[in-house]
């Protein structure tokens, strides 16, 4: 392990293994003499519990915490990619099995020029808020990495076809993948964030490809001008090749974790349908 021991005294709680990890870097410090033995027993006390925040034993003792080192896009980025896996291992669909594996033979990471988008800006948090009341550790690690993440609107669409609104109202980051921060040339994971209501009309990929959907409700349809079906957060959507689907976000911004495990240079293409006005003004009242 190549990070500093301040860089790994910082590691936000909650991530698996992270109590023990703090408490050697505590180690090498104190043996440095960069801490003193009574911060090193309360990072001991810590350890128990990877959850637990040193600063909840350091402050009783009046002792303040150690300066942070300058944030480490790498350590940020590895961080989310291990939640990532860690959320998929939960998940019993196609394609999330094969996605842990790649997460696991991730390659150095090679952190490229971030982006942040302006509905990046606006709807993240609310998305993060949401899926930190059930999974806070994944909410931590995607507010830490997002800064970092090369996040674009998907440019494969005419705009008249998949229409302004969308446009102007998604983002999405690869995390691993070609122009990721670590490289993959034959699968891609990522975050994807559509903004409230907006509709991601009728579409389908050559690509295989699965959606972990982080938030919720949100509708979904698998055929032009078929009936809206409403999902809830966390229950998986898995598209084979050519599948066509469409996303209706709902009052909570749409953010999922996406994966495309073939054909990724392939464009997607919008599917026409006749009912696409109505949903775009279509409100969900938030119960799937």
């Amino acid at each position: 392990m190549t990070d500093s021991p301040e860089t790994l005294l910082a590691l936000p709680p909650g991530a698996r293994g992270s109590g023990r990890v703090r408490y050697g870097a505590a180690m090498a410090l104190y043996h440095a003499g960069r801490l003193s033995p009574a911060a090193l027993e309360a990072y001991r006390i810590a350890s128990a519990a990877d959850s637990r925040d040193p600063g909840d034993v350091l402050a009783p003792l009046g002792l303040a915490r150690p300066e942070p080192p300058e944030a480490d896009p790498a350590l940020h980025l590895g961080a989310l990619a291990e939640e990532a896996a860690r959320y998929l291992s939960a998940l019993g669909s196609p394609g999330a099995a094969e996605l842990r594996r790649i997460v696991a033979r991730r390659p150095a990471c090679a952190v490229p020029q971030s982006q942040t988008p302006p509905v990046l800006f606006r709807h993240l948090p609310d998305a993060l808020a949401d899926l930190a009341r059930t999974h806070k550790p994944l909410a931590d690690a995607i507010a830490a990495a997002a800064p970092h993440l090369p996040w674009r609107a998907y440019d494969g669409y005419e705009a008249r076809d998949i229409g302004p609104v969308f446009l102007a109202g998604h983002a999405y980051a690869p995390l691993i993948g070609p122009d990721a921060p670590f490289p993959w040339s034959e699968a891609e994971l990522g975050l994807f964030l559509i903004a409230p209501h907006v509709l991601y009309r009728d579409h389908a990929h050559a690509a295989a490809e699965l959606y972990a959907p982080l938030t919720g409700p949100h509708g979904w349809r698998f055929g032009p001008d078929r009936p809206l079906t409403l999902k809830p957060a966390h229950a998986p959507i898995w598209n084979d090749p050519d599948r066509p689907h469409l996303i209706k976000a709902g009052p909570v911004p749409f953010l999922c974790l996406y994966g495309w495990l073939s054909d990724l240079t392939a464009p997607a293409r919008v599917l026409p349908a006749t009912d696409w006005d109505a949903l775009e003004s279509l409100r969900l009242d938030g119960r799937p």
